[in-house]
């Protein structure tokens, strides 16, 4: 019997005490709850003086009569048990309250143990413990561990579960109620089974009764009432409260990644840590609202996503990752539980600024006509076949052309075009051709934001940051974000690439023309459609904030309406985002030296070819839009589109001269009957 003892786990550690605790997620403002991970429920308590004195009574009565008299075995008990069991009684046990606090902790590998061993080194344990802390430790130890049935472990978070009341404010018949229920946590749970919980309740109250503890006419009050429960609502089964895309994102960022956060998997569901993320309430709703008004405008097969973060920290404020996170999982914000989508021609913007970087100047003339075919037969058409003629590299830009950017990235390869984005935070795998400057490669909107990010802030790339601090439940910090960045770029390469990509909301070609926030923040980004218009883009960035948003079915690369655009949905949340905030205007940057021997072989090539008058181009009204762009090959076209009832689809219904620019209105024939959104006239030209 003596060997049975001798491995006895040690009193002296805390582990087995150290109560396994919920660890709780909040918003950036610190205040808004995210998300609750635990195992159980559990809250415990540090004083006796926290809980009802009639929990304290009634479970001393029910448990251990003699709890303040033994010494951590109740030897007159053991012996009335067996003679009970013996003479075909009612099965009773003998355990004290200490000895079942050492089978529910450092016995509790053992608990399912039923031999006179383990009760033998359950006793030696109970003995040894009370020479170690007194009566009412003891109990407040028992009363934070004991089950007490729907996954409550602890007096507190059983009243809470079952009464929305603190331990200390619970009525005796309340009290009488929770202390019933570990005799069988499973069948006395009073939401399950409510008349074996009273039942249950009713003896409790008569052991008060017995013991003195109360007095008649409370005993007879209390079994008159009903079980009286008010239920707290059940918290989700993944422990999100709100906003599941950000929150699920985080929490998987926890769960795969922890060793970079000092987290196991273990301390996110016990540990007790808090967890402070970088989401902004407020911008989140913004960017929420933004989604559903675009949605509203799409047919119903088609979602929308939404990253929002600042530059110059990489904190994410706002992620929106489809319509339905618990309808279906795949966060298109992320590409998690999916995969992500063709950049089109947002993808431009690293192929301009490796293009700057080698020393090529945005103004250098680039060869825009269509279409072109590479040498392995394939086919490069701008939007809608345009001739975009001979024009710069920054006009190229904001028209979005897709031949002059191949042919720039010809002249670069695509290895720098890769090597550009991969610096500026895309982590993306990308194929190594020359369709990667159109999009052909797929990305993410977080990715997107965060590389866009590198050029907002001239240079300096800060890899996204959901989790700015967690703590542990002593106070310790064992995270903290940095907000340090990595210089990956010249201020003088992102500044000329920001001069260039702010054309395309602030010149009349520019794909997204007009589309900037309504306080009149400078803005600079790009517009983007994928191959048979399955995906569209628009990311675009302030010096204080930088947003990337996406339309398109969410279930794989689906052709659209070829119309359909970004340019709402993103002008919609950033003039929300920066309402009443001051103009930050992007700093002044010398330009960079642009040494290449491009631009004069370039200059040389072309230096030639007159611009060509657009007052004197040919009339072209009534034509289609195939003839159209043949007769006026060589002149700055552009086209814009109207419903109309009289004048077939395709077909130019007027010409207009804008400085050198041709503007043709092409009809896109009867409005339909159920209506959809009128695209803006100015849809991106890139694939």
């Amino acid at each position: 019997m003596r060997d049975w003892t001798n491995d006895l786990p040690s009193l002296a550690s805390t582990d087995a005490f150290n109560y396994a605790q919920e660890s709780t997620m909040y918003a950036g403002d610190n205040s808004t709850l995210l998300a609750e991970f635990q195992l159980e429920k559990r809250d415990p308590l540090t004083s006796a003086d926290q809980v009802s004195p009639y929990v304290l009574k009634g479970t001393v009565d029910t448990e251990d009569v003699r709890f303040y008299e033994h010494t951590g075995v109740d030897l007159p008990g053991i012996a009335r048990a067996v003679l009970v069991n013996i003479g075909g009684g009612a099965l009773e046990g003998a355990s004290t309250i200490t000895q079942q606090l050492m089978r529910n902790t450092v016995l509790s590998e053992e608990a399912t143990d039923i031999s006179f061993e383990r009760k033998i080194r359950e006793a030696q344990l109970a003995i040894d413990f009370e020479k170690m802390h007194t009566k009412d430790e003891i109990l407040l130890m028992y009363l934070n561990t004991i089950n007490y049935g729907d996954g409550c472990y602890g007096i507190e978070a059983a009243a809470q579960n079952y009464f929305q009341v603190s331990a200390l404010d619970l009525t005796l018949a309340q009290a009488a109620t929770l202390v019933g229920i570990p005799q069988s946590p499973t069948y006395l749970n009073p939401k399950t089974n409510p008349e074996a919980c009273q039942t249950r309740r009713n003896v409790v109250l008569d052991r008060m009764l017995t013991a003195g503890d109360i007095t008649k006419e409370e005993h007879d009050a209390a079994q008159s009432e009903e079980l009286g429960l008010n239920p707290a609502p059940d918290a989700p089964a993944d422990g999100i409260y709100a906003y599941p895309y950000f929150t699920s994102y985080v929490r998987n960022l926890l769960l795969n990644h922890g060793a970079d956060y000092n987290m196991s998997d273990g301390d996110l569901f016990e540990g007790g840590y808090t967890i402070y993320t970088t989401l902004d309430p407020a911008m989140q709703n913004m960017a929420e609202e933004a989604c559903a008004t675009q949605r509203a405008r799409m047919d119903e097969d088609l979602d929308a996503s939404l990253v929002a973060l600042e530059p110059s920290t990489g904190h994410i404020k706002a992620m929106v990752g489809g319509k339905d996170f618990y309808e279906n999982q795949a966060n298109i914000a992320t590409g998690e539980g999916g995969t992500g989508r063709q950049a089109g021609s947002t993808f431009k913007a690293f192929a301009l600024g490796a293009a700057i970087e080698d020393g090529i100047n945005p103004k250098t003339l680039i060869d825009c006509t269509g279409p072109m075919t590479l040498t392995d037969g394939t086919r490069i058409e701008n939007f809608d076949n345009a001739n975009y003629g001979i024009r710069s590299i920054q006009s190229a830009t904001a028209v979005s052309s897709n031949t002059g950017y191949i042919r720039l990235t010809e002249q670069l390869t695509p290895g720098k075009v890769i090597n550009m984005a991969q610096r500026a935070g895309i982590t993306s795998d990308l194929p190594n051709v020359l369709a990667v400057t159109t999009g052909s490669g797929s990305v993410t909107p977080l990715e997107m934001a965060s590389a866009y990010g590198t050029f907002a802030t001239g240079g300096v790339k800060h890899n996204p940051v959901a989790i700015s601090k967690i703590v542990k439940k002593s106070g310790e910090v064992v995270y903290e974000a940095s907000d340090e960045g990595e210089r990956v770029m010249s201020e003088e390469v992102a500044g000329a690439e920001t001069k260039v990509l702010r054309t395309v909301f602030e010149t009349s070609e520019g794909t997204a023309y007009g589309k900037g926030p309504h306080n009149g923040q400078p803005v600079a980004g790009k517009t983007g459609t994928s191959d048979d218009f399955a995906d569209h883009w628009l990311v675009g960035y302030a010096p204080q904030l930088v947003c990337s948003t996406w339309i398109g079915n969410p279930s794989g690369h689906i052709e659209t309406d070829r119309y359909l655009n970004c340019n709402d949905l993103w002008q919609d949340f950033m003039s929300q985002a920066l309402e009443g905030t001051e103009i930050v205007p992007f700093p002044e940057t010398k330009d960079p030296e642009y040494k290449n021997a491009f631009n004069t072989e370039q200059k040389k090539k072309y230096e030639k070819e007159e611009e060509k008058d657009a007052s004197k181009a040919p009339n072209v009204v009534g034509k289609t839009l195939d003839e159209a762009t043949g007769l006026l090959s060589g002149y700055n076209a552009y086209a814009a589109y109207e419903y109309s009832d009289t004048v077939p689809a395709n077909v130019v219904m007027s010409q207009a001269v804008q400085g050198s620019n041709i503007i043709l209105t092409v009809s896109k024939g009867p409005k339909p009957a159920d209506p959809t959104p009128d695209p803006t006239p100015t849809p991106d030209t890139g694939t």
